[in-house]
Order: structure tokens, then C-alpha cells, then sequence
């Protein structure tokens, strides 16, 4: 009988936060990778606050046998965990593990079909594009490839037909979510949306939050979207193979 061979492990690691509710998103997340596809075993580990850590579950593995893991960073830009925090926690890692460090989510035409998903879930339709604002409101970061990915992503997403995108930031770069919402009530819009490019609550997303007050649309974070999911998938793939970025179907809303 023919012995199939064993998929790597993919272990999600993701941030970590004292607030439940980033812990409990990253959760639905991964049960939503789960389903996407069965057999696949995932793992979660997180770089702070919560448990299980990335070491605790890497240790756990070795101790099992396993040999193959893909560590996946749930992160949308290339700053300083995807570069410095996590690589160290996997040099660290048990030495019988042959680790592949994925390619973090973004960018990725998926994720800006999931923006969407939650621009239509928070109560605009693909009617309004033509007359939307939209600030695009990530994190930030002091990292200038970071920076450069956001612009970029508004520059495209703009090109989908909305009136306008704005990039914003809640920390360590300009401008603030409030400040790209004058400037589109400025530009003449007809409505204004707030877009979190984040994956899961907390500190930093209630801080959009706080600067969409003056917006008439605030959607949710990207959570456990199927696109985010499928990103997670690809980027799976990409690093088990060791091929290169293939493009996903896109997914209707």
C-alpha cells in the first residue's frame, strides 16, 4: 500500500494582546482554516499575552514526532515581528523541526475583497462606490516597506471604483483615521467609510475606532473572513512547496 506523505504542520502565529477579543478572533480564524481544509493540522501560538506561546507549541510538536512545520505569520505587512521577533523565536526552535517561515497575508487581492465584505456587512453596497470616501486604517509602523505596502493598497483599491481611499494610521505614522476623514469630506464625498486593515480587535483598532467617529460607515475588522482564510492557505502552500505566489479564485460576497 502506497503511504501518503505527511503535510507540514502549519502553525498561525499571531500577536497576541491582552484584550479576549484578539485572542478569540484569532481562534475563529483558524477554526475557519480548519474548514477550508480538512486534514490539515494547525496549530496557534502567540508572541505575547497569550497562551499557548509560539516556543510552548513548537516544543509540544517535537515532542510528538513531528518533523515539518510551516509557521505562518498572521501579520498584513512585513515590519518588525516578520522580520526580527518571529525569526528569533524560531531559531530557538527544537532542533529536530524543519521550519519554513510563510510569507505574511498581505498584499493580496483576497484581503481587499475582504475590506469590501466588511465595508457591505457595515451597510454600504457596490452602488456607492462611485460616490464612497474610504480611509483604509491600519496599525502602523516605523518600518517604511510597511508604509509603502498601505499606500500601495489604497492606490490599487482605489482603482476598483471608489471615490476616493485614503491610507491612515493609529500609530508611528501620518495621518491619523480622523485626520483622512476631513480630507475626504473635504474631496466632496458624498459618504465617508472607515476600513480596519486589521485582523483581529484591540488597543490599537478601538483607537480607528475612536477616530471614525466622523464617518458614516465604520466596518469591522477582516477577522475570520473566508478571504483572510484562504490568504492563510496560500501562503501555507507557497512555503510547503516552495512555489511561488498563485493567485485564489476570489470569493463572492
Amino acid at each position: 500500500m502506497r503511504i501518503r506523505p505527511v503535510s507540514p504542520v502549519l502553525v498561525v502565529i499571531a500577536h497576541g494582546s491582552r484584550d479576549p477579543r484578539h485572542a478569540a478572533t484569532v481562534h475563529a480564524l483558524v477554526r475557519r482554516i480548519r474548514s477550508l481544509r480538512p486534514g490539515l493540522r494547525v496549530e496557534t501560538g502567540f508572541l505575547d499575552f497569550n497562551v499557548p506561546s509560539v516556543q510552548g507549541v513548537l516544543e509540544s510538536l517535537a515532542a510528538e514526532g513531528v518533523r515539518d512545520v510551516v509557521a505562518l505569520p498572521l501579520l498584513l505587512t512585513r515590519a518588525f515581528h516578520a522580520k526580527a521577533d518571529i525569526p528569533a523565536v524560531l531559531r530557538d526552535a527544537p532542533r529536530r523541526l524543519r521550519i519554513r517561515q510563510a510569507e505574511v497575508l498581505g498584499p493580496s487581492p483576497l484581503l481587499r475583497s475582504a475590506l469590501e465584505r466588511r465595508l457591505y456587512e457595515a451597510g454600504l453596497t457596490p452602488a456607492d462606490k462611485a460616490s464612497t470616501g474610504v480611509v483604509l486604517a491600519s496599525a502602523g509602523s516605523t518600518d517604511p516597506e510597511a508604509i509603502g505596502v498601505i499606500d500601495a493598497v489604497a492606490r490599487e483599491w482605489r482603482e476598483t471604483g471608489w471615490y476616493a481611499v485614503r491610507p491612515a494610521f493609529a500609530s508611528a505614522a501620518l495621518p491619523r483615521t480622523e485626520d483622512a476623514v476631513r480630507e475626504l469630506r473635504a474631496l466632496g464625498c458624498a459618504r465617508v467609510a472607515v476600513a480596519p486593515y486589521v485582523l483581529a480587535p484591540g488597543f490599537l483598532p478601538d483607537r480607528i475606532a475612536r477616530g471614525a467617529a466622523g464617518a458614516d460607515v465604520l466596518a469591522d475588522v477582516l477577522g475570520d473572513s473566508p478571504e483572510v482564510a484562504r490568504v492563510a492557505l496560500e501562503r501555507y502552500t507557497e512555503a510547503a512547496s516552495g512555489h511561488r505566489r498563485l493567485p485564489l479564485p476570489m470569493l463572492s460576497a
